[in-house]
């Protein structure tokens, strides 16, 4: 199972975004011409008006890649390494020489709890030896400084896969990649790095799948195309409400809209498919006075 995750980890491609993200000849030639930021953004929201992006840069701008020439779907990163861009993308690492995204992230997950499992094996198999070369028991060889060596390598390495396999597991609980982790996707009311959790339960769903019988297979599974992914409105506190409230004409003004306005579609919605709709309680004004620090509506079109 080791060597399987390991070999899946490595040689499974990188998913890219699909055609429809990409600009149209015509879109793209009025892009290239234009030198002004305003009117490229212009394009590329009439261009995204149709396609299900819910996240933007910094400075509310439709995330394009002018590398790749496309409108980047939301949780998708250019990769320099790679010279892609990869969908959910979490990080290249070195390890595998591989890009870790959408289509791969599991058989990553999987490559470091076998890892984790077999430098457990080898240390168990090899600590009575280690034993008893610290007693004196170990008959005088050579053999026995490989026991100290392996027993150390196999230790190193546990402690080292423990902690990076510890991280990604709670990084699954929160459904966010590395890359959210360290930077918040920005949504309608700001950066929300719970923007896309659907609680744990739903989280490791949308990375392992729905039957439990193939989670630990390395064989894919994951939940999605990797374009199009749940999301839920979290407003943080009374202060950001403020300043939604102040973006909310901006938001149905037309061509100066900070992004596509379409609903996220529950054919792809997968996850939330059984969830009714939550509405909050009471007025904006009221939860304020109340003190209240989190309110939370879960987005659904039926």
């Amino acid at each position: 199972m080791f060597v399987w995750s390991y070999w899946k980890t490595i040689f499974t491609s990188p998913a890219s975004p699909s055609d429809e993200f990409c600009l149209s000849k015509s879109d793209k030639e009025e892009y290239e011409r234009e030198e002004r930021p305003e009117s490229q953004q212009d394009i590329l929201r009439r261009a995204a008006k149709d396609l299900p992006i819910y996240t933007t840069t910094a400075s509310r701008a439709i995330r394009y890649c002018d590398r790749c020439q496309l409108i980047k779907p939301d949780r998708c990163h250019h990769c320099s390494a790679c010279d892609l861009c990869i969908l959910k993308m979490d990080h290249h690492c070195p390890w595998v020489n591989n890009c870790v995204g959408f289509s791969n992230y599991k058989f990553f997950l999987l490559f470091l709890l076998y890892s984790l499992l077999y430098c457990l094996f080898v240390a168990a198999t090899v600590l009575q030896y280690f034993i008893k070369f610290w007693t004196n028991d170990l008959p005088d060889s050579h053999a026995k400084f490989h026991v100290l060596f392996l027993f150390f390598v196999a230790a190193m390495f546990f402690i080292s896969v423990l902690s990076l396999f510890s991280y990604h597991c709670w990084l699954v609980s929160k459904n966010r990649s590395t890359i959210e982790a360290f930077r918040a996707p920005t949504f309608r009311n700001g950066p929300d790095k719970n923007g896309f959790s659907l609680g744990c339960s739903k989280n490791l769903k949308e990375v392992f799948g729905d039957e439990k019988k193939y989670w630990f297979l390395p064989v894919f599974t994951s939940l999605g195309d990797g374009c199009n992914f749940p999301t839920r409105l979290v407003i943080m506190d009374p202060e950001q409400l403020t300043v939604s409230s102040q973006n909310e004409p901006t938001k149905s003004s037309g061509a100066n809209q900070p992004f596509p306005a379409r609903p996220l579609s529950e054919s792809q919605n997968r996850l939330l498919d059984n969830e009714s709709q939550w509405v909050e309680d009471g007025s904006e004004e009221e939860n304020v006075k109340s003190g209240a620090k989190k309110h939370v509506i879960v987005s659904l079109e039926s």
